[in-house]
């Protein structure tokens, strides 16, 4: 068996010490039970979002604020803006800075955000049906690489948890820290969506998700990609292609509020890290 890196890799499951074999369901689910209370108190962070979809390229630098996240723009297509689109960002922070609504609205929508990911991913272990394939490098470590299928009978208890009827794949968990590292899915079929808005996604659809360790302790999302066709409130066609890259992650003062972190991105030159 050949693993994501051209290892070859052994055919006997991996086992935990003692010689017991590895709880594949067990392991997912402590591996995402990790991501979720890590997430409760992980620190404030400031890094550069490299993002391609349908119609740009951009680069944004982000500041993680208790205010929810402050972003500047930085370049489109490659270019750095010009002067007169950079004073339009500059502007458009001002009227931000002025406007506390816009930002705990966009605060609330965040949250919203986050709360539907979290909620689909704790399902996770009980929706899906795990095998160990073995284990291979990843990182600066070793993982253990698990595929995964629909579990039968598995009934979602909301719409936002059908998506996992059609979803199969494999998830790389490093083997140190059970610390999820890589998650590949695929859609295997036609399924029902309900994050924000209902339709229906395609089969055929990919999402890549990849986690990286920062700062010795810190996971962060560092990779995302996205391929998806399907049909809004049922009816409207639509394709979503993403390829996003988070870099330079750095901490910033607790508490920080979105008004100082729109100075610092104003003040401060913008290191494309």
């Amino acid at each position: 068996m050949v693993g994501m890196s051209g290892v070859v890799l052994a055919q006997s499951p991996p086992a935990a010490q003692g010689g017991v074999p590895i709880d594949a369901t067990a392991l997912v689910r402590r591996a995402i039970q990790h991501r979720l209370d890590e997430r409760k108190n992980r620190p404030l962070m400031r890094y550069v979002l490299r993002k391609k979809d349908e119609r740009r390229e951009t680069v944004k630098e982000i500041i993680e604020t208790k205010d929810g996240d402050v972003a500047r723009l930085v370049e489109v297509d490659g270019k750095p803006l010009s002067a007169e689109a950079e004073q339009a960002e500059m502007k458009r922070l001002d009227t931000l800075a002025a406007h506390a609504e816009m930002q705990e609205h966009r605060k609330r929508s965040e949250e919203r955000d986050e709360a539907r990911i979290d909620h689909v991913m704790g399902m996770l272990p009980d929706a899906e049906v795990y095998e160990m394939e073995g284990i291979e490098p990843c990182g600066a470590g070793q993982c253990y690489r698990l595929s995964y299928k629909p579990k039968p009978g598995f009934e979602p208890p909301d719409v936002e948890a059908d998506v996992l009827r059609g979803v199969a794949g494999e998830v790389w968990i490093d083997e140190a820290q059970e610390r999820l590292v890589r998650l590949d899915a695929r859609f295997i079929g036609e399924v029902d969506f309900g994050f924000g808005i209902l339709g229906k996604l395609n089969k055929g659809g990919m999402v890549t998700l990849r986690q990286t360790c920062v700062d010795g302790h810190t996971w962060e999302l560092t990779e995302m990609k996205v391929d998806l066709t399907g049909k809004a409130l049922m009816v409207k066609p639509f394709k979503v292609e993403i390829d996003q890259v988070m870099s330079g992650y750095a901490a910033v003062a607790p508490g920080l509020g979105y008004r100082e972190a729109i100075e610092m991105l104003k003040r401060e030159p913008v290191v494309t890290r």
